[in-house]
């Protein structure tokens, strides 16, 4: 009894490109980030949920406390930049995978990358430039902080 495989797909012509291999290296970044993000991810989720008060202390106090500090700040736009480029990628994948036509995916993946960067640097700025102090009024519980 003989069994015979049918042979894999293959490209319509042979690519042969010299340079960086951007998938080879998009695959890579996958595992880091993945990593590295699971450590900022449970820290954050351990730090704001089971220390302290746990849930109950979280409010707008607790978050003006957390990002006036330079490390928090770095923590949660390390999570930003790596979360938002890992899931811009596995979209991108994603789109590579199932999107057929030359121009839809073309056109898919430049929203998927304008859309992460205007996210990247929208979310970089609201953690560096927070000021709680901002719009406080002398009837506001933030008065006295402020002065």
């Amino acid at each position: 009894m003989s069994t015979t495989i049918a042979a894999p797909r293959s490209p319509r012509t042979p690519v042969s490109r010299k340079g960086v291999n951007l998938e080879k290296w998009g695959w890579v970044y996958m595992r880091v980030s993945g990593m590295i993000l699971i450590v900022l991810i449970f820290g954050h989720l351990f730090v704001n949920l089971l220390t302290g008060d746990g849930i109950h202390q979280i409010d707008f106090a607790f978050v003006a406390g957390k990002l006036s500090s330079p490390f928090w700040q770095w923590w949660d736009v390390a999570m930003l930049w790596l979360a938002m480029i890992h899931g811009g990628n596995g979209m991108r994948t994603i789109v590579n995978d199932y999107v057929t036509g030359q121009t839809t995916r073309r056109v898919l993946v430049w929203a998927i990358w304008l859309t992460s960067g205007f996210l990247i640097v929208l979310g970089t700025l609201v953690v560096f430039t927070f000021d709680p102090c901002l719009g406080v009024t002398a009837d506001s519980v933030l008065w006295d902080v402020c002065q």
